[in-house]
Parts: structure tokens; sequence; C-alpha cells
């Protein structure tokens, strides 16, 4: 699609230009608010961490979230976890919408406003709140793509320079709240979205104490396969010799992966392996635990991710997830009526009097269908264009249907030859 020239520019952009509020250039300029990013530390995290960084995050005179977010970092590499997510995000970003009047009526112009990359991405991160906590969203500069407007992009703001809890954004993740910027009042607040409660620390938090203790028993398995699960080799040489001592344990190294020693004739050297329990149950058991609550948490249950013991039992599982599903749905068109929209109006955009809406339909099975549409083509007339549209046959119209053809037979009679070239005039049905 051909982009043209910007209808009007972001002077907030925050990041990598700098704030425009002639107002506070004094201060934008002290504060030089491109943010300072840091790389992130990818340091071994364990329940002590987590509950010292918790203790942070809510402390009332100076919040800092920064190391709880090192740890969420870690939550969110859990594949376990990811495909929770993804099954809870997936159904509300498959939904159907449209933009309708006060009666409720839809407007396809105004629709295609929403159906763009940026809008996507916009709801992508609202849903990542539920799950991240407190999330501050930046509208980009606003373009006209084809007749339609458009912002170029949507990103989000750093969460480590956000301080939700007084509206501060912070230049240095360390910084203290009083040396930010307010983004809530001027100029900036036209231009980003608040998603989620200003303490709301998002369901990594809790996830995070089933994450640790399971990737933490990842790495013990490991290290248990590695010493147990292959062979021990054991050198003895009665050499004292260092040269002869070095050239052995180069031959040992070389002979692959598995552990060694090189002990003088003599040593003795015992490996005990523990009898209470094999190391399946040991290891795998406490995984299976820990996935097992991660679905609770996400999906408030556990059949549409792990197996299930009945069909009635899946379906039970399946209702309570579409409760859920619906209950995000709803909170995500909260955001976009109250918090989006109004934005998007007051930078000209043509929604004044329109909301956004999902567009639930009713479902059915196949066999549902099948009945349903049979009922009503036997008493009423349908356009074709349904079906043409729906299934994409091509329809040329109504069929025709055939009508035997009559063999006049002599003198109007019917003899036993008309008889039986009648016949073979449908050979297929006899």
């Amino acid at each position: 699609m051909a982009r043209k020239n910007n209808r009007k520019q972001n002077p907030v952009r925050i990041g990598r230009i700098d704030l425009g509020d002639p107002g506070e250039l004094k201060r934008v300029t002290q504060l030089s608010v491109n943010l300072q990013l840091q790389t992130e530390a990818l340091t071994k995290k364990d329940i002590r961490a987590w509950r010292a960084a918790w203790q942070q995050a809510i402390n009332v005179d100076y919040p800092n979230r920064v190391p709880l977010y090192d740890i969420y970092r870690d939550v969110y590499a859990d594949l376990h976890l990811t495909g929770c997510m993804g099954q809870r995000k997936g159904y509300v970003l498959n939904k159907s919408f449209r933009i309708v009047d006060r009666q409720g009526n839809e407007t396809p112009g105004l629709t295609r406003i929403f159906e763009s990359p940026w809008f996507k991405d916009f709801m992508e991160l609202a849903l990542d709140s539920t799950y991240w906590g407190h999330s501050l969203i930046q509208l980009g500069d606003i373009i006209n793509v084809e007749g339609v407007p458009a912002f170029s992009e949507v990103l989000l703001v750093p969460r480590k320079h956000v301080i939700p809890e007084y509206g501060a954004l912070v230049v240095h993740e360390q910084d203290a709240w009083q040396s930010g910027y307010d983004y809530r009042h001027g100029e900036m607040a036209d231009w980003v979205v608040e998603v989620g409660g200003t303490h709301d620390l998002g369901l990594f938090l809790k996830c995070a104490q089933h994450t640790i203790p399971k990737k933490n028993v990842c790495a013990f398995w490991d290290m248990f396969s590695e010493i147990f699960g292959i062979p021990f080799r054991v050198a003895k040489t009665t050499s004292r010799d260092a040269r002869e001592h070095s050239r052995i344990e180069k031959m040992l190294s070389a002979m692959g992966a598995a552990g060694w020693a090189l002990f003088p004739e003599g040593t003795d050297i015992e490996i005990k392996e523990s009898t209470r329990g094999d190391a399946y149950n040991v290891f795998d058991k406490r995984i299976e635990r820990a996935n097992s609550e991660i679905s609770k948490g996400i999906l408030t249950e556990t059949m549409t991710t792990d197996d299930g013991s009945s069909l009635s039992q899946s379906e039970v599982h399946l209702d309570v997830l579409q409760n859920l599903i619906h209950k995000d749905a709803d909170r995500l068109r909260d955001i976009v009526n109250f918090r989006l929209i109004p934005l998007m109006i007051k930078h000209g955009f043509p929604l004044r009097g329109y909301r956004f809406d999902w567009y639930d339909s009713v479902s059915f099975t196949p066999e549902q269908q099948v009945a349903y549409e049979r009922m009503v083509l036997e008493r009423y007339e349908v356009d074709p264009k349904y079906f043409i549209e729906k299934y994409n046959i091509p329809i040329l119209g109504e069929r025709k249907t055939a009508q035997p053809v009559a063999l006049p037979g002599k003198d109007g009679k019917k003899d036993k030859e008309d008889r039986d070239n009648q016949k073979l005039a449908f050979p297929f049905f006899d």
C-alpha cells in the first residue's frame, strides 16, 4: 500500500525523539528523555531473589520494578507458559470486530481504520499487560494510507523506565520517580495509552514461583543424567611422572563427554545413588506439577493443554476457558472505547459517536449448519450470493430437473419396440 505524507507528527515521541512541549523544554533537555536502555543481565534467579524483587516493587515511597522485570524476562522463557499465553491470546485476537454507531449498526468505512497492522500490535500489547502488569503504549505519527488515517506504529514504552504509581517516566532505570517526567499531563498524555492498574504486577508474579523451581529441576536432572546416565571412566597408574599423568589425562578427555578421573594405584572410588526413588518420579513429576500449576494460573484449567481423562470433562474445561476469553475480550473492548478512541478523536479520526464492538455471531457445528441452511431454503428465497461468498462456489443459476423423453409409438400407441427404445434413452437409470 502506498503511503502519503504524514498528516500529523507525534511531537512527544518517547525514546528516539525529544519531547516537544515548549513549556518543559528546559526540563526535557536536562532529562534528555532518550531513555538510557541497558542490556538485561541474564543472571540465575531463585525464590529468594523473586521475593526480594517483589518487596522492592511494592515499596510505597520508592517503588522499583526493575529487579522484578528481570525475573519476568526469565519467566517469559518458559515454553509451557508461552503455550498457555498463546492459546489465551489467540482466541481473542482471532475474534472479528466492527465499529458501530449508537444504534449498534456497523460502519464498514470506519471499521477499515482498525483493520491495520498498528491496531493488531496495540491489541497484542494490551493483552500482554495481563501477564506483565501495567503497560504504557506509545502511539506513533498519524499517516494516511490510501485515504484511511492510521498510526505509523505503536510501541511499548520500556517498562523499567515507567513508574506507574506516580505517573513518572525516568531516564535511567534506577532513578527515583521525583526526577522523572509526568506522562499523564501535558501534551504527552495525548500520545500514550495506559493499560492495567497502577499497582498491577501481572500474572507473571504468581507464575514465577513455579517457573523458577522448574528451571532448576531441569538443570538438576541434566546433572543427574551426566553423572549416572553416562558410564564413568577411571584410570589407575603407578607412575609418579607428571608428564605421564598429563598424557593419560589428555587421552581420557579425548574419549568423549563422560566423566573421568585419574587416581594413583590402590585408590578406591565409590558413587552412591539414592535408593528412595527413581529420577523419573523425582524430577519429571516436579516438572509436571509446575506445568499444571502454570496452566491453572494462566488458563484457570488444565485439559486444553494437558491430557484429559474424558471428553465430558474436557468440554467442561473448554467452557471455563471460553468464559476467560470472553472476560479478556470485554476488557480489551473497554480499553479501546474508553482510552484509545478518545485519543484518536483528539487527533482527528472521524470516530465521534462510534464505538468498538466484537462481532459475536452464533456458531454451529457442521451438522447444525446443514440443518439450518436446509430449513431456510425450504421456507424462503435465498440470495445465491450468500453461498457464493461462504463456500467460494461459482453459482450460475438454478439447476433444471431433467425430464424423461417419451418416444411416440406407432399410431399413438407404444408397442414393445418403442418401450425398449425408451429404456435405451436413459440407460443409467436401469
